[in-house]
């Protein structure tokens, strides 16, 4: 990561993806996305120095608009009284093209350190004249450690929503014109 340029870089969610991914009924995973976010990653000279994202909540999709309306609502996310879910980053901890980012994630209002293991995708010039960035990170929360406490027993045991949630990652970053 040390060969990307210094600047401020702004995400380009159109080109990005958040996504999550949780076991449901103990047997199959659903995956969702969050369409809706704004970030800014600001590089100093020698490497990363800064990153603060801010992700719409109300943009979950699920592809289920039942389940969709039920994680926004106020046993999950709470929309209403909770908009966004942020993350700050505070650590980088690099090797080579991988590194870590440590930083402390909100949602619903409970802050928690969350490390993300981070790939550095390369650095191009768009035909556009853009300078673009590329990564894929990947992190796994425990959902009751931020107040996601919901849940339903199931007949033969267990229950319907799993505790860990995989938070996955495509970012495509744009340097500001003018840097």
């Amino acid at each position: 990561m040390a060969s990307l340029t210094p600047g401020t870089w702004t995400l380009d969610v159109a080109h990005s993806e958040i996504g999550m991914t949780v076991r449901h009924a103990g047997i199959s995973k659903v995956r969702a996305v969050f369409t809706d976010a704004d970030a800014t990653l600001t590089v100093a000279e020698g490497g990363a120095s800064a990153v603060e994202a801010a992700v719409k909540v109300g943009s979950f999709d699920s592809k289920n608009a039942d389940r969709d309306a039920h994680v926004r609502g106020e046993d999950f996310l709470d929309v209403e009284t909770h908009p966004e879910l942020t993350f700050v980053a505070r650590d980088f901890t690099p090797a080579g093209e991988e590194f870590e980012v440590t930083g402390d994630l909100t949602i619903r209002g409970e802050s928690r350190p969350v490390t993300f293991d981070v790939e550095f995708g390369g650095q191009a010039v768009d035909p556009f004249g853009a300078t673009r960035a590329g990564f894929s990170a990947s992190a796994v929360i425990s959902r009751k450690d931020f107040g996601l406490t919901w849940n339903a027993t199931l007949e033969a045991g267990g229950v319907l929503v799993g505790d860990k949630v995989t938070i996955d990652l495509e970012a495509a970053f744009v340097l500001d014109q003018g840097e």
